[in-house]
């Protein structure tokens, strides 16, 4: 996998905490760079982790579907880009986190945000693909995306998380089109 699809793999996974980001933000009274950084590193090192899990579980299941990979990563890839763009499109408000106070709050709101990198995770294990890369490039961008995010959240909000979400799931369609493209071009 080359390095910009690595790059937009990162970006997109780090799309849907940008907009729990900026409704964080926006939920926060004036919040701080200390603030940000924490919340930033702390979705950044679970955004990061999930992939690897992901990783390990594909490369367990690896051997019995080595036939069909790509297509299992196109599947996935799609149906997260989808489900992104849904919540990108969908008109609901109850898609703004509430206010969570403390580590253990942000914790569980960072893991729900990095589930579908689980998932990619899962993908790659059927590519050749540097997985330690891969996850700490996710890891970083979400560790920018919710730092920026929590900053900017005061004065964009929610709306501007939505669009996000959209491009990263649009993203994502795309990058699994290419896989697909990429191994039915190879087998040809």
């Amino acid at each position: 996998m080359s390095l910009p699809s690595i790059l937009l793999i990162g970006m997109a996974m780090s799309t849907d905490a940008f907009a729990a980001a900026l409704g964080k933000g926006a939920a926060m009274q004036r919040p701080r760079l200390p603030d940000a950084l924490r919340a930033g590193l702390t979705f950044g090192v679970i955004e990061g982790l999930t992939p690897l899990l992901g990783w390990l579980a594909g490369v367990a299941a690896a051997r019995y579907i080595k036939a069909w990979d790509h297509w299992i990563a196109f599947g996935v890839l799609a149906l997260l880009g989808l489900h992104m763009v849904w919540h990108g499109i969908r008109p609901d408000e109850a898609d703004i986190p509430p206010r969570h106070r403390g580590f253990w709050g942000m914790a569980l709101l960072a893991l729900g945000t990095s589930i579908d990198a689980m998932a990619v995770g899962v993908s790659l294990a059927f590519l050749e693909v540097n997985i330690a890369l891969v996850a700490l490039v996710i890891g970083l961008c979400t560790l920018v995306m919710v730092t920026t995010g929590i900053l900017l959240g005061r004065v964009l909000g929610a709306v501007t998380g939505k669009r996000a979400e959209l491009l990263g799931g649009l993203v994502m369609i795309g990058i699994g089109a290419a896989i697909l493209y990429e191994h039915l071009g190879g087998a040809a």
